[in-house]
């Protein structure tokens, strides 16, 4: 693939995925304080139909941010890195895993103490990636020069 493309998709992939997750994380706080069980239901599944943005999203930042930076040693290139296999992980173990499960949840009327514990760590994991995210694309930035 063009080196070009690949510069060009990074950071584009990257702000896709950071506002997707704060997108999903706002919604369901909001959701949770301010609406009603209809609401919760919509928005659980929204998030779900919002994977198939995301899941690409996430692929394409994780990919062309390998092709990027290659075996760089370069610090800040360097901590990019080591920060994508946590976001990934935590996606795919905690994140994804919990959508699914809370929209069923939601669906059933299951609003009870398992529903807020699954939900609590959604919200920790997903605020965790947010801000994992959030300084990968700070440090992307400083790299580029851009800020």
């Amino acid at each position: 693939m063009n080196r070009q493309i690949i510069k060009t998709a990074h950071p584009i992939a990257g702000a896709v995925a950071l506002l997707t997750i704060l997108t999903f994380w706002s919604a369901t706080v909001f959701s949770k304080y301010l609406g009603d069980p209809e609401m919760i239901v919509q928005v659980k599944t929204m998030i779900l139909y919002g994977m198939i943005l995301l899941v690409p999203a996430m692929a394409v930042l994780g990919g062309t941010g390998f092709k990027l930076g290659g075996k760089s040693t370069y610090p800040l290139i360097v901590s990019k890195r080591k920060k994508m296999p946590i976001i990934a992980l935590n996606g795919l173990i905690i994140l994804v895993p919990s959508a699914v499960i809370l929209q069923q949840m939601a669906v059933s009327g299951k609003f009870g103490t398992l529903y807020l514990i699954i939900q609590s760590i959604e919200l920790i994991a997903g605020a965790l990636n947010i801000i994992l995210l959030g300084i990968a694309f700070r440090q992307g930035l400083k790299f580029t020069k851009r800020i």
